[in-house]
């Protein structure tokens, strides 16, 4: 497989997923801003944290405004992370691989981008916002589920796997960060409302149910924590992306650097213990799983896709 096309299925699943994820954090947050007490408001600050885009955000914006950051994150051409951008990206990765993935997937990428598009005014609102989110995490769940019941099992859906699930872990460690250091003990104010956040935690990556089949324990810290980090069978827990990752490494030749690079970030999440999950090491501990996912990244477009 030439190098370009196993790089543009790569990332047509990773700027898939990403525009699902973000389409599902608005949503999360819009519910959990309605269950907590206006004087305990974490506002939309944290989900451009979660979505790092701090520092781009601030040069076009000077606060977080309700309104102002919902066009940000959806529809923006200042952001190059927008629902509508990540799509865009996506259906130009599609576009150029139109003979790799089936022809209804590719109507369907079309369709998805389109559709936002033309509705992206919608989502500003909240009256109208929950319809319009959930076309688009509906749309991308669509079309994953698609592409996996008509796209061949071969070398190609590996590369579409192995972004998705990269895309996934990422999304996964971000979100913890941020949302863990908005439950710091310093938010006294906010100490009754843990358990509903560390659900909007669970929720952000469709995990609540999941989790409560899984566990089997009331939402806590320590269990929302081992089960996102650890878990082997949830879809969006950051140890079994890896696995569904390496699993795809597997099937394709000169993988030996990558495999070596995921073993190690797989041992690090492994072996975090209870101490590690504090506050106070949690937060460092994130960077680490992080620094190793763009590590592993870096292995994987060197190896496959910037060859001469």
């Amino acid at each position: 497989m030439l190098s370009r096309v196993a790089e543009n299925i790569y990332w047509m699943a990773r700027h898939l997923e990403r525009a699902e994820n973000t389409a599902r954090l608005i949503m999360v947050n819009t519910n959990l801003l309605l269950d907590l007490p206006k004087t305990g408001q974490l506002g939309w600050q944290p989900i451009v944290a979660i979505l790092g885009i701090e520092s781009d955000y601030h040069e076009k914006l000077e606060d977080y405004e309700e309104r102002a950051v919902l066009k940000y994150l959806i529809s923006s051409p200042d952001n190059p992370n927008s629902i509508i951008n990540s799509l865009r990206l996506a259906r130009e990765n599609a576009r150029t691989i139109r003979d790799i993935i089936p022809r209804e997937g590719w109507e369907r990428i079309n369709d998805l981008y389109y559709g936002a598009k033309s509705t992206a005014q919608s989502g500003y609102y909240r009256k109208g916002r929950f319809d319009y989110l959930q076309k688009i995490i509906l749309g991308s769940q669509t079309i994953t589920g698609l592409l996996a019941g008509t796209m061949l099992h071969d070398m190609g859906y590996d590369f579409l796997k192995m972004g998705r699930n990269l895309e996934r872990a990422d999304m996964t460690t971000r979100i913890i960060d941020v949302r863990s250091a908005d439950l710091l003990p310093a938010h006294e104010e906010m100490t009754p409302f843990e358990n509903i956040q560390w659900m909007s935690v669970l929720k952000s990556i469709t995990g609540y149910q999941m989790y409560r089949r899984a566990i089997q324990e009331r939402v806590s810290r320590p269990f929302v924590l081992k089960f996102l980090l650890k878990d082997k069978q949830f879809p969006r827990s950051f140890y079994h992306a890896l696995l569904e990752v390496k699993s795809c490494l597997k099937h394709l030749k000169r993988n030996e650097e990558a495999i070596n690079t995921l073993n190690d970030v797989g041992k690090k999440v492994l072996r975090a213990d209870q101490a590690i999950l504090k506050q106070g090491e949690l937060q460092n501990f994130i960077d680490e799983l992080q620094v190793g996912l763009a590590d592993l990244h870096s292995v994987i477009s060197k190896t496959y896709f910037r060859q001469t």
